[in-house]
């Protein structure tokens, strides 16, 4: 027989095949493993932190969403509330009412010019005798006489003017 024990669960080698079983390992590489395993726990953990940078990133999105959603809202009901106002001032009894604390009155009939520079229709004078004058809000607090218009100024048919000079 030969000198080397024989391991159990091999067959006894002979000849070429002793010199190639030299050249084999015969217990267990630990060496090999620990790299395989070192770089499994990196994967993992690469994953691992990975997901939770995902998950933090999205659950920023969901409250920036919610943010923006709650503040369309806010928006929204502030558009809603300004149409109901424009749509109060508009209204043919307001704009009366308002007209008439302005002192406007209703006008007459109108008459109207056609193309060929004649008169058609009929007009008639409003229904007040004398038309106030109508101020801007503002203006009626401080105005205590109505300011005389200066007389116009005569020009030459001949004399032109440009804007901005």
């Amino acid at each position: 027989m030969t000198s080397k024990p024989e391991l159990k669960g091999r067959p006894e080698l002979r000849g070429r095949a002793v010199r190639l079983a030299h050249l084999l390992p015969t217990g267990r590489a630990q060496a090999a493993r620990t790299p395989f395993v070192l770089l499994v726990v990196l994967l993992l953990g690469g994953g691992l932190i990975g997901l939770l940078v995902l998950n933090s990133a999205l659950s920023e999105g969901a409250f920036r969403l919610d943010d923006l959603q709650r503040e369309t809202k806010e928006l929204t009901d502030e558009e809603q509330a300004l149409q109901r106002d424009i749509d109060a001032y508009s209204a043919p009894d307001a704009l009366q009412r308002r007209a008439r604390e302005l002192g406007m009155v209703p006008g007459g009939d109108p008459a109207f010019l056609g193309p060929d520079g004649k008169v058609k229709g009929v007009p008639s004078a409003a229904s007040a005798a004398r038309a106030p004058l109508v101020l801007a809000p503002e203006a009626l607090a401080t105005a205590t006489a109505p300011l005389p218009s200066p007389p116009p100024t005569p020009r030459s048919p001949h004399a032109t003017t440009t804007p901005g000079r």
